[in-house]
């Protein structure tokens, strides 16, 4: 059970009366309802159909509480105590939302002045950021119903954060704007036995919500939500165990989330110490029956050659022949490996191309996002040309040096090349060894705006060579490890 479970769960049992017992003497909700009732009434409101005393605006009219006999049985989500009593938002608490933020300074013939006023982004569970907090023109009509004093309940109306609740508790007032909700208590409540109702609701998905693209929580769907009352001893004894065990509660959740990253650590470090056992030899057993690697590399040298003595200057071989490069000292060699290995440079087996022009298609732009799914496609007539099994390699951004095995003929995208390698290897331990260096990749990119892949670390970068059977024995000595290592990081 995770800690937003154990909380859900220590709340689900305070709001049906299963966390403290009930005690006679401390009398029953319905006489405590009964008192916000005559509150109400003095307030020129009655809890029957939502009529009042007098006149009230259409607005407030809307807004009137409903009495807790119009709640039907289909209504009640769970059972509470006897002592208990079903109501709705609107029966114990004034509610109405602020003023809409506008960029006038000042209203035309209306007195006021501007003031300081909170939004949905200073309003956190039962706390408050006042890092940025905004100023605006309240005339002295408004502030009746525009200000927040101490003792209020504060809810979120739109976004994301729907939902979101906090007390204030601060000795001064200041202003609120139309997306967050004010509840003022008519009469006397625990307002911290309130609070873990509303975080409970909104966390359990029982806090209903409007619209589809920008959730939010609305005025008529608030002051008609049921909410589970108590007797006004029984809600501070509830709320006094709750905050028994919050604190076990937040120490459990720390535990949990160093237990996760734990996790996490242990399986990316299995992941790298199986990759670093692969690359020097010591996954599986060597054959000497496989060859050596030193046979693969000439082999490779004289292809290199004889595609280099057929090209001419304008041939697809020509611009895509490797560089030369320095040779390997022994003061560059990081570990040993077996003798019928060899260390070659990845410039020597791989390279990296733009891939040829085309115009007057329409096929579809092979970026980052689209390669992994994660938007639609966007076809063009004009670009450079990937083919299915294509390898691409991110040059550009954040994730430079990620290589994506193209499933699609389409256009390439502008961050990325062709990585072109020898097909005497075995691909997918070349692709292997490139992943186990992308953060070396990654931290050693040049350029200012954007940053770019490093060429010169990539073709560089000295890749330990086996015997080609040996390389595939590595890859699928590896493809049956790294599942566990998942496994381990869950």
């Amino acid at each position: 059970m995770t800690a937003k479970d154990l909380k859900n769960a220590l709340l689900q049992e305070a709001v049906q009366g299963k966390l403290v017992p009930q005690i006679a003497s401390e009398g029953n909700a319905r006489d405590l309802l009964e008192e916000i009732r005559k509150k109400k009434l003095s307030h020129g409101l009655d809890f029957p159909n939502g009529k009042s005393v007098k006149k009230k605006s259409k607005t407030e009219t809307a807004l009137a509480g409903s009495n807790p006999c119009d709640i039907t049985e289909d209504e009640i989500p769970f059972e509470i105590p006897e002592s208990w009593c079903w109501c709705r938002v609107g029966d114990i608490f004034q509610h109405n939302t602020g003023k809409a933020m506008n960029s006038s300074a000042k209203e035309i013939n209306k007195s006021g002045a501007i003031r300081k006023f909170i939004t949905t982004s200073n309003l956190y569970w039962n706390e408050f950021d006042f890092t940025n907090v905004k100023e605006m023109f309240f005339s002295d009509d408004e502030l009746p119903r525009c200000t927040v004093t101490k003792g209020d309940i504060l809810i979120n109306e739109g976004g994301a954060y729907f939902g979101r609740t906090a007390i204030w508790n601060y000795g001064y007032d200041i202003c609120f704007q139309n997306h967050i909700h004010r509840l003022r208590p008519y009469s006397q409540i625990e307002r911290k036995f309130f609070y873990y109702i509303f975080y409970l609701y909104r966390n359990t998905n029982r806090m209903q919500s409007k619209g589809t693209a920008m959730p939010g929580l609305s005025s008529e769907v608030l002051h008609s939500t049921i909410i589970p009352l108590a007797p006004l001893a029984e809600q501070k004894r509830i709320v006094a165990a709750i905050e028994k065990f919050m604190p076990l509660i937040e120490e459990y959740g720390k535990k949990e989330t160093e237990l996760k990253a734990f996790n996490e650590q242990i399986g990316t470090l299995t992941k790298k110490a199986i990759l670093q056992e692969a690359v020097q030899g010591k996954l599986v057993p060597q054959i000497a029956a496989e060859g050596n690697a030193r046979d693969l590399l000439e082999e490779i040298k004289k292809e290199k050659a004889k595609v280099a003595g057929k090209a001419s200057s304008t041939s697809f071989a020509s611009k895509t022949r490797a560089k030369e490069f320095p040779p390997i000292t022994d003061d560059e060699i990081p570990f040993d490996i077996p003798e019928n290995w060899c260390w070659c440079r990845l410039g020597y087996i791989c390279q990296l191309i733009d891939g040829e022009k085309v115009q007057n298609v329409n096929l579809p732009l092979l970026d980052a996002k689209y390669l992994r799914g994660k938007k639609q496609a966007e076809f063009l007539s004009v670009g450079k040309l990937a083919q299915i099994n294509d390898l691409l390699i991110l040059v550009d951004g954040e994730n430079s040096g990620e290589v994506f095995i193209n499933k699609e003929k389409g256009i390439m995208g502008s961050t990325f090349k062709k990585l072109i390698i020898n097909k005497k290897l075995y691909l997918p331990y070349v692709l292997a060894f490139i992943s186990m260096n992308k953060d070396l990749l990654r931290n050693s990119k040049k350029g200012a705006a954007i940053p770019h892949l490093n060429k010169d670390i990539f073709f560089g970068l000295l890749l330990p060579l086996p015997p080609l059977e040996e390389q595939k024995r590595i890859v699928a000595a590896i493809e049956k490890m790294l599942p566990l290592c998942e496994k381990l990081g869950e």
